[in-house]
């Protein structure tokens, strides 16, 4: 079978798919990126740049729009070239989100597209208008469906989709909605496990062992569309009910959704400034290693979770399936996976108070969550383990190009 991966962060939500058909030796794979990105062994490493920017002082409900046909259009040239070499693939499988894919069935009309249904832009029942701390009012609701434009041109050109969650499909147009199969990415339950014996040394030199008081974090980066500002206010009551708990927060200080908090700022210098001096038990670490980010999760004694009804992070599900309690927010797609009390705990997403109240309990009897942790490392298992989804996934493809 020839592949013909698109998605401009290689290998993004393709991590395992790609890798792992590239392992097939009758297989032949692709994989179309933008410039200076992790190459993949046993696979064709193709880049693409945009030929221009997107235009000075254009619409701002089109500028989005402008750099994804930027980015289609740098995609159909490499794909045009790929033809030209003779390369016709049986499937292409890209993520849309960039407007990557918006081309591929011109360049080849008779190819199956399946295409990652990860996000469709709404002006109601997700992340707009979700917070009203940063609600921008009617001109965000207008600046969703303009930037939906892409992703409705996307999902019409595909011959099937690929959903993350249910409620990321359900975001989707109806009448697409039946080309959309639910499958997860996948977790790795080999690589990411319980550690009883794990021990973690942060760069200041302070290290946690299993067992410990310590209440991870995380998010790509700092910001209210992961629900760090709720978690930074609930920080001051949660420590003084805690004496001996040591908070580590992991991700970086840019913008990966939304909009900055000002010029040259970042969201934890604003929200510090806000609540004043933390004490020294409180751990900004930034990015850290893959390997560092695991162990953190297995000394855990609780990991909180926050996001605007949004893509749902791997991080959370990757906290589970290292046996952690989660405690998470109220809101979908999250509830999707976590059963309040079950295999982990829910609180509302603005409740700073309910928020450290609650993980001030959940700390003080942890000694008594173990059949919590079970339930939620069990719940990965059975419904995200990577050898499931895989096998899911390419029983999809299977079909597609049959």
């Amino acid at each position: 079978m020839k592949a013909l991966f698109v998605h401009q962060n290689r290998p993004g939500q393709f991590k395992h798919l790609a890798p792992a058909l590239a392992r097939v030796d009758d297989n032949e794979i692709v994989f179309i990126s933008q410039k200076d990105k992790p190459k993949l062994p046993r696979m064709l490493n193709v880049e693409y740049d945009p030929h221009r920017k997107v235009t000075a002082k254009i619409h701002p409900y089109l500028a989005s729009t402008e750099g994804a046909v930027l980015n289609g259009q740098g995609v159909a040239r490499a794909a045009f070239a790929l033809q030209k070499r003779g390369f016709a693939p049986d499937i292409m499988i890209g993520n849309p989100g960039w407007g990557e894919t918006l081309f591929l069935k011109d360049v080849y009309p008779n190819t199956p597209l399946l295409s990652y249904a990860e996000f469709y832009y709404r002006g109601q029942g997700s992340d707009v208008g979700f917070d009203p701390e940063f609600d921008s009012g009617p001109d965000a609701i207008l600046r969703a469906r303009a930037r939906a434009m892409p992703h409705l041109m996307a999902i019409e050109a595909a011959d099937a989709g690929l959903s993350p969650t249910k409620w990321q499909k359900s975001q989707f147009p109806a009448p697409y909605q039946q080309k959309i199969e639910v499958i997860h990415d996948g977790v790795d339950c080999e690589r990411i496990a319980p550690d009883a014996a794990a021990q973690v040394t942060l760069e200041d030199g302070t290290t946690f062992s299993h067992g410990d008081e310590v209440l991870t974090y995380v998010s790509r980066n700092l910001e209210p569309y992961r629900g760090f500002h709720t978690f930074m206010r609930a920080l001051p009551a949660l420590l003084e009910a805690r004496s001996n708990l040591h908070v580590v927060a992991i991700g970086g200080d840019d913008v990966s959704y939304g909009s900055r908090p000002g010029k040259d700022k970042s969201w934890r210098e604003v929200l510090g400034a806000e609540i004043g001096p933390l004490p020294e038990r409180v751990h900004f670490t930034g990015r850290v290693p893959y390997v560092e980010f695991l162990k953190l999760l297995q000394v855990s004694a609780l990991h909180v979770y926050l996001t605007y009804p949004f893509v749902l992070s791997w991080s959370m599900l990757e906290a589970m399936a290292a046996g952690a309690v989660v405690l998470g927010s109220d809101t979908a797609p999250v509830a999707e996976v976590i059963e309040d009390g079950a295999n982990g705990f829910l609180t509302d997403f603005f409740d700073t108070s309910a928020l450290a109240a609650r993980a001030a309990d959940l700390l003080a009897n942890r000694a008594g969550l173990g059949h919590v942790r079970l339930a939620a490392r069990d719940t990965i298992k059975q419904n995200y383990a990577l050898t499931h989804c895989l096998g899911k996934q390419r029983d999809l493809i299977r079909r597609i190009v049959a």
